[in-house]
């Protein structure tokens, strides 16, 4: 059986090398684009798309060249494809869903009425929370509800 490992984008790369090079965070980067770390990471790995002001800000903070300004404003096709996921750290939240996807739905629909979260009205922040038994990765979602409609 062959095994499908996700392809990371040439551009991905590029930035990525950059990123290290300078020895950056998505932090810093934050700063110096005006976005948060986590919009940053998502058009770093062309899950969303940049402004050219944007995109320049990025690319001047990595001490890259202009030129790649273009394909980070260009719509990207979203998602890891077909597969179920074989990186452990990605695969756990498609575990997480596996589990909780549906009690998670019963409650949020229990609060909210029939619906979705957006995941286009969206925010998604990391914290590190300290704790003495192991530190935490604490995630913070928000999307807009919205529910469907009746015709």
């Amino acid at each position: 059986m062959k095994k499908i490992i996700m392809e990371i984008p040439e551009i991905t790369q590029k930035l990525l090398a950059a990123k290290k090079a300078k020895n950056v965070s998505f932090a810093d980067l934050e700063k110096a684009v005006g976005r948060d770390e986590v919009w940053i990471a998502a058009v770093i790995y062309r899950q969303a798309s940049a402004s050219d002001e944007e995109a320049s800000k990025l690319l001047l903070a990595l001490g890259l060249d202009e030129e790649l300004a273009q394909e980070l404003g260009e719509y990207p096709v979203k998602g890891l494809g077909p597969i179920v996921p074989t990186d452990p750290f990605i695969y756990r939240f498609y575990e997480i869903m596996q589990v909780y996807g549906m009690p998670l739905k019963a409650v949020i629909q229990d609060k909210f009425g029939d619906g979705i979260m957006s995941a286009i009205d969206f925010t998604l922040d990391v914290e590190k929370e300290e704790d003495p038994k192991g530190d935490r990765v604490k995630l913070i979602m928000s999307g807009k509800f919205l529910p469907y409609k009746k015709w």
